[in-house]
């Protein structure tokens, strides 16, 4: 036996309520990654165009056997070129360390260093879980004002968005990236992300964990110079 449409569907009117169904949710849908892209506005570009800042914060982005995946060490190169050229002077290295065997922002440190980022530049913060509270915790717990983030290009627009959102004067790097499954899979997953990302900037939602005022990075800025 054959099923057919709902009865509403079969009438003009029925079938003009349904695209207009359709067309209201995709509009819905579709508001978290206008708002991100608005509000990231101009503020996207290249290390050629990154203005000088005194922090750069770099976002995880997973590591692979202990050592940063490729797209997070693209995220760390290009964050050890901003110190070469001058237009930073110290980076801040957020990610995730909830649990003893997995340790983002050690790796990323070392990582860095590798690269010639002096150790005395680098800041870690152990409770990157997500964008928003690396960019809370970069604000609250860290006392950045003003920073350069780093981060693939279908995740900077939603990185620069949230760091605005918390208070942080931030312009957004967006690093190259072969476009491969994991490009388009992160490009897929943004426009779920950005849902998030606007509920936590509408709600002002505090990080998993806040904790004490650190002095990392004051202490990074005061070092003598390489």
């Amino acid at each position: 036996m054959r099923v057919g449409r709902p009865g509403w569907l079969r009438t003009r009117r029925g079938q003009r309520r349904a695209v207009q169904g359709v067309m209201v949710a995709c509009v819905l849908g579709l508001a978290p990654m206008t708002w991100t892209y608005a509000a990231a506005g101009a503020r996207v570009g290249s290390v050629a165009d990154a203005p000088s800042r005194q922090v750069a914060v770099v976002f995880g982005a997973g590591l692979w056997q202990g050592r940063p995946s490729p797209y997070l060490a693209n995220r760390l190169k290009t964050a050890a070129q901003l110190y070469r050229d001058g237009k930073v002077r110290v980076v801040l290295v957020t990610g995730d360390n909830s649990r003893e065997e997995y340790d983002e922002p050690d790796a990323m440190r070392t990582y860095l260093r590798e690269h010639g980022v002096p150790d005395r530049r680098i800041v870690s913060d152990f409770a990157g879980f997500d964008t928003w509270d690396s960019c809370v915790r970069a604000k609250k717990i860290f006392g950045v004002d003003r920073a350069v983030l780093v981060s693939q290009g279908f995740h900077i627009r939603r990185a620069v968005a949230l760091c605005r959102t918390a208070g942080i004067d931030a312009y957004g790097v967006g690093v190259d990236a072969v476009h491969d499954a994991t490009w388009y899979y992160g490009g897929t997953r943004e426009v779920f992300a950005a849902g998030k990302a606007a509920l936590d900037a509408l709600l002002d939602r505090d990080p998993h964990f806040l904790g004490p005022r650190e002095t990392g990075i004051v202490e990074a800025l005061g070092a003598d110079a390489p």
